[in-house]
């Protein structure tokens, strides 16, 4: 199975892609930049690297590869797991490891990881349609140069003539180029908002058909455990960003967990029931990505590793 494809697809919507057993592909928003003499202007993008200590099965890849390729959440850590086997066989022969759309990994002389990023591809959903743009270099002493000789074969000689009033021209001009601008940044606003939204409409759909796949062979709990009685509080916000704590096949394990989580201090929350009865426990939710994302790393740095984010 060639898991190059959806690894480069998930780097579009995630910060972290983490191939288990093998390491991570880390994405870093890169601001519009200008290079070089010619004036090189470089769109806005995301920067990809490497981090061989990152090895956890998050479930992220998995899942994806299962509802892709229509198979199980075993199959597809089977195959995973036999893909990453090929993967660490090339180092160790000393043979680069090429992932295609992505970059190139080898060995050095010193046993230590070589990342070397491939920058074809703009991972930045927000940089669609966006390219490299070149600015010409003006060449203006070479104009003058090409008139002096002209006029020192034939000068030139001015005829007086009466001046005549061409200022309204001026006028005229300032209203097209308004007008133009005007009309120019109008489109440019229409056609990112439509970008935009169809960005977002593609995310909410990959997170509906995950939400209700994701973890059901993780995070199952078969022993019983005493029932406990939860009051839960509604919230009248919507909090779009969710760090998952566990998804449970039984309601009653899964109040048992929220109960557990509240009293370790958390903000917990009991997610919305999915459409294959899977009861999902959230350490907190939050109103911004930003927000979330802090929360995520400290939580996998101090208390569980395995947490992960979800986007309603």
């Amino acid at each position: 199975m060639n898991i190059n494809s959806h690894i480069s697809s998930l780097l579009y919507r995630y910060q972290c892609v983490t191939v288990p057993g093998f390491g991570a592909f880390l994405t870093e928003i890169q601001s519009a930049q200008l290079n070089g003499s010619a004036v090189t202007f470089n769109p806005p993008r995301k920067v990809v690297s490497f981090n061989a200590n990152i090895k956890n099965n998050d479930g992220l890849l998995a899942n994806h590869i299962a509802l892709a390729e229509k198979i199980s959440y075993e199959e597809a850590v089977s195959n995973l797991t036999k893909e990453v086997a090929v993967w660490m066989q090339k180092l160790q022969n000393r043979e680069t490891l090429s992932i295609e759309n992505i970059g190139n990994i080898k060995l050095s002389s010193e046993m230590t990881w070589f990342f070397e990023p491939i920058n074809n591809t703009n991972y930045l959903t927000s940089s669609f349609g966006l390219s490299n743009f070149i600015s010409p270099t003006v060449k203006r002493e070479e104009l003058k140069k090409v008139v002096e000789e002209l006029e020192e074969v034939a000068p030139i000689i001015f005829t007086p003539e009466k001046k005549r009033n061409y200022s309204y021209l001026k006028y005229a001009a300032a209203a097209v180029l308004f007008f133009g601008l005007a009309g120019t940044v109008g489109y440019k606003y229409y056609y990112d908002n439509q970008i935009e939204q169809q960005t977002l409409m593609v995310e909410k759909s990959v997170q509906d058909k995950v939400h209700d796949k994701i973890q059901e062979a993780t995070f199952f709990i078969d022993t019983s455990i005493p029932a406990v009685n939860v009051a839960i509080e509604e919230d009248t916000k919507n909090y779009p960003y969710h760090i998952v704590a566990g998804v449970f096949s039984n309601e009653q394990n899964a109040k048992n967990a929220y109960t557990d989580l509240i009293k370790q201090g958390f903000k917990a929350e009991l997610g919305p029931k999915s459409n294959n009865g899977m009861n999902p426990v959230y350490f907190q939710s939050f109103l911004e990505y930003n927000e979330a994302k802090l929360f995520l790393d400290n939580l996998r740095k101090t208390t569980n590793d395995q947490a992960w984010l979800l986007i309603d």
